[in-house]
């Protein structure tokens, strides 16, 4: 009803807000015991038996509980309280690991403080102690919490164990298995169930996942690179000579020198399969671990090249590399700079002698803290990349935000983190960026959207950052497809021209992009580009045509 009137918190007296509840739940696996319909169950029953009204409702599902950024149920129940938006005087929950299982368990009590701080009460309906602030009740919650964050870790160990057995067994244990070769799923009888495509996954645990062999035209596109190495023993010919032949890399996109090199050291051409090279534990961050802690297969692919090639190519590339100590990284690169005149991440990859920008990033952090270590002063403002890391967070929020909103709307989302987009209903994809701010003299200002890796066909959904991209102007969409280019650059009439719509706030964005991608309201996507004019109809006659 149009004139129905709305309830605010301000116009509830302090009675009526503890008589109103919200229910939070969360769910990281399909596991039925944690399922949410069972945990809505259970914190029914409590408001009942507690003369309580659920009157809204928090959720993650499929998230972890061991970080918030990706939780965006929970961010969204915070905000509430902390801007006095919450209009009532409970949270429900089932148990204190649905809170979460937080590897520090102040910051579980942390979030808890906020909602008691803001007069508001968590509940724990399947515990058996109240948490009234006791000192009994404090004493279990905290080692409720401790528990809860230790069967993470113990959790991770058994998992960790059981992956190095498989890997040891010659399967394939998560990542692309690199170019021309594709991922075979094999039951526990080792016959095959067919191929699987770039995204997709194995659902029963008898199950498992090999390598082998690709397509013939991209195996021979394999051997013509080794042959080719050793022959002009240079991967940046090799990655020129590739993309004026049009053939791309497995992720779709052009190749690089860095991408050759992979190629060239990817043991799995001669057979040989490498897990726990690296990992990453309990959601931190990624570790390189020492060689005597990989687990090699040897034998477990069909081998694509012959080992003497293989071992000829990478004995070449080992005796070229030479170890330069920090202090001769920065003395080189000063010298170019002399010669130069400036510096450019495209100067130090074509100037023989230096190491590669990744390198150096690896040393001394960002190329901003290289520069300022031999006094280069940049003309271009490179203060972006000072603030990635923030906006990479603010992307993980909106992609979170956009995900809850979908699945509101009766949608099913799978997320893709490592190239940052969202799959919807397994058909429409949604990448999150940002839209860098790009000043020019005596000029409009322009944005600018890179495309990372592959940018699956769908919608873009970006934040539009204001000048020198220091805070947050609106949000855009727009459409892609497989054409689109690798930046994507926009000024505010392009904008208004190809139809790029903006947007004030998340919420207003999300709400768009639901109404667009679900079943109920779903619009293929049209290409961005020109508008294609209206047909004129035919005359009829003579003098109509006149």
């Amino acid at each position: 009803m149009a004139n129905a009137p709305e309830v605010h918190k301000a116009h509830l007296v302090r009675s009526e807000l503890g008589m109103r509840a919200a229910q939070y739940v969360r769910m990281s696996t399909q596991r039925q015991q944690y399922s949410i319909q069972n945990q809505a169950a259970v914190i029914a029953a409590y408001a009942h038996a507690h003369s309580l009204t659920i009157v809204r409702t928090y959720r993650d599902e499929g998230e972890s509980g061991l970080l918030i950024k990706n939780r965006a149920g929970l961010i969204q129940l915070i905000k509430d309280v902390q801007t006095g938006e919450a209009d009532f005087g409970h949270v429900l929950v089932y148990d204190v690991s649905r809170w979460g299982r937080f590897q520090d368990v102040d910051e579980s009590a942390y979030y808890e403080f906020v909602c008691k701080q803001a007069g508001i009460k968590v509940t724990y309906c399947a515990e058996l102690f109240d948490n009234d602030g006791s000192m009994l009740s404090s004493i279990v919650k905290n080692i409720k919490r401790v528990m809860a964050a230790e069967y993470s870790r113990e959790l991770s160990a058994k998992v960790h164990i059981a992956q190095c057995r498989f890997a040891r067994l010659g399967f394939k244990l998560g990542g692309r298995p690199g170019y021309a070769l594709l991922r075979e799923l094999v039951d526990q009888s080792q016959q095959s169930r067919g191929v699987l495509k770039n995204g997709d996954r194995k659902y029963l645990t008898t199950d498992h996942i090999r390598v082998r062999p690709g397509i013939p035209d991209e195996v021979a596109v394999v051997k013509w690179i080794f042959e080719r190495f050793l022959q002009i023993k240079s991967e940046a010919i090799i990655a020129r000579e590739l993309n004026r032949r049009a053939i791309l890399t497995n992720t779709g996109v052009r190749w690089t020198r860095a991408a050759v090199n992979r190629v060239l050291r990817n043991e799995n051409y001669i057979g040989n399969q490498t897990f726990n090279r690296r990992s990453r534990k309990l959601r931190r961050t990624c570790t390189c671990n020492p060689p005597e802690f990989w687990i090699t297969s040897e034998g477990c692919i069909e081998p694509i090249i012959e080992r003497e090639a293989f071992l000829k190519v990478n004995k070449i590339i080992e005796e070229r590399r030479v170890d330069l100590t920090e202090e001769e990284m920065l003395a080189r690169l000063r010298r170019t700079l002399l010669k130069e005149g400036r510096l450019s991440s495209a100067i130090i990859a074509s100037t023989i002698g230096l190491p590669c920008t990744s390198t150096y990033q690896t040393h001394f952090g960002s190329l901003m803290n290289v520069y300022r270590l031999i006094g280069y002063a940049p003309k271009r403002s490179y203060g972006f990349l000072e603030s990635r890391p923030r906006w990479a967070e603010q992307e993980a929020k909106l992609g979170s935000q956009i995900a809850m909103a979908i699945r509101k709307a009766g949608g099913r989302t799978a997320s893709g983190n490592r190239t940052g987009y969202l799959r919807v209903d397994g058909s429409v994809n949604i990448s999150i960026r940002s839209a860098l701010w790009c000043g020019r003299q005596n000029r409009a200002p322009y944005w600018s959207i890179k495309r990372r890796a592959r940018l699956p066909q769908g919608w873009i959904a970006a934040i539009r950052l204001s000048e020198h991209n220091e805070s947050v102007l609106d949000y855009v969409l727009l459409s892609t497809h497989e054409k689109v280019k690798r930046t994507i650059n926009f000024s505010e009439r392009a904008r208004v021209r190809r139809g790029i719509a903006r947007f004030d706030t998340t919420d207003a964005l999300a709400r768009a992009i639901t109404k667009r991608v679900t079943r109920k309201g779903r619009s293929s996507p049209a290409p961005q580009g020109k508008r294609s004019r209206p047909k004129q109809p035919k005359a009829k006659n003579a003098r109509a045509r006149r």
